[in-house]
């Protein structure tokens, strides 16, 4: 009984020994003899008993997925994920997003690799073939993910008819094509998925549509998809973008395109009266000192800047501005009504009224608090001086109440 014991303890001691000693060879360390299927498997299971959060998790496993794609998936990385496309809405509508953005990202790595080139070319007639599938709706994916798969694999007319059509193309053939995913096209728009929409337009040559869509566009926020669609179509509704932005006072967008589009000749206002806005929103801001910084090569935005703080208000910034650059011709020729119009501002007296009581004594103060006190409702609003220094505090303010018996 004891040398069965001793023997027993023996072992326990060589396995915790050769314990430290153990490798553990997971599949994704070779991906020749894992089919994608299995590779979705081992991928779902790896999140799903993941500890930690989701965004974690999600991080770590990409990280894994982008170092697996380097461990010879058959026949190639691209085609691989295009298989893996495939299966991963088996895995259910709750996380077939987040993988497919998952895997599609972990390809971008691999674009610029010289051994994966042929795998890249063969695969994207698979993903053409994909895509169309996507809006057959036979594979249910987002419309983010054929977007990102466009993208990604770099989808011409050409790829997207020879998965239409068949391997022999003609003009025909490419017309068909493209009059196909027109059809998608319409569906979008009708179904207001704009931004899917221009993605098949712009990359597949579609015009379908008239400066109307651009409005469209512009009235639904989707100001990113309104500029690569104007792009597309031309000068002429770059220039129409760049007007609507700025009737709706959007100048920094306005400025944006003018630069990127060389219009500063049809357009040569845009980029002052953006400098205008931005140095408003920093003296809105108590920012002043940012503001001067960004004012100070150019006299006439000095001169702007310095009428800014006259007109809050602010006359020891406008001493300061005006002595440091030399600016007391520009205040005095200003007209005091153009800076502060007393047509502005109410008079107390015109605002003496029954309903109104105005309570700067103590006496006036305990009436109004018994009267307030037998109200059922009410209402409290406080307003004070604007501050013109940043991180300073009103030293003055007015309180109202509104009350209802």
């Amino acid at each position: 009984m004891g040398r069965l014991k001793a023997r027993m303890r023996e072992a326990y001691e060589s396995n915790q020994k050769n314990e430290h000693r153990s490798i553990c060879l997971h599949s994704f360390s070779d991906l020749s003899h894992v089919s994608a299927a299995t590779f979705m498997y081992l991928l779902k299971d790896c999140y799903f008993y993941g500890t930690h959060k989701a965004t974690a998790k999600f991080r770590i496993l990409q990280q894994q997925v982008k170092r697996a794609l380097n461990n010879d998936p058959q026949p190639g990385p691209f085609t691989y994920i295009v298989q893996c496309m495939y299966i991963i809405p088996l895995l259910g509508q709750s996380h077939a997003e987040g993988f497919s953005h998952m895997l599609i990202s972990s390809l971008r790595h691999l674009k610029s690799v010289e051994s994966v080139q042929k795998d890249f070319i063969d695969a994207k007639c698979l993903a053409a073939r994909l895509v169309l599938d996507i809006l057959a709706s036979v594979v249910p994916h987002e419309e983010r993910i054929l977007v990102k798969l466009l993208e990604t694999f770099d989808i011409e007319l050409k790829d997207m008819a020879h998965a239409f059509c068949g391997s022999e193309l003609g003009d025909e053939d490419l017309a068909a094509a493209r009059e196909h995913l027109k059809q998608h096209v319409q569906y979008f728009m009708k179904s207001e998925s704009y931004v899917t929409a221009v993605a098949l337009m712009t990359r597949f040559s579609i015009q379908c549509c008239d400066e109307s869509f651009l409005i469209k566009l512009i009235g639904g926020k989707q100001y990113k998809a309104a500029e690569e669609w104007a792009a597309f179509m031309g000068k002429e509704m770059i220039i129409l973008i760049i007007q609507k932005y700025l009737d709706v006072k959007m100048l920094k967008s306005a400025n944006e395109l003018v630069k990127q589009y060389d219009l500063a000749e049809e357009f040569p206002d845009v980029n002052y009266l953006y400098k205008e806005s931005s140095l408003k929103k920093l003296a809105e801001k108590g920012c002043w000192d940012v503001a001067e910084v960004r004012a100070k090569k150019d006299t006439k935005l000095m001169e702007y800047l310095v009428y800014l703080a006259m007109e809050a208000g602010y006359m020891e910034k406008v001493d300061e501005l005006c002595e440091r650059y030399s600016l007391e011709g520009y205040v005095k020729s200003l007209v005091p009504e153009e800076v502060m119009c007393q047509s502005d501002y109410l008079e107390l007296k015109k605002l003496i009224l029954e309903e109104i009581v105005w309570v700067d004594e103590i006496n006036e103060l305990l009436s109004a608090t018994s009267y307030i006190e037998a109200c059922k409702i009410i209402g409290v609003d406080c307003e004070w001086k604007p501050n013109y220094e940043k991180g300073s505090r009103p030293n003055k303010y007015m309180r109202k109440f509104k009350t209802l018996p």
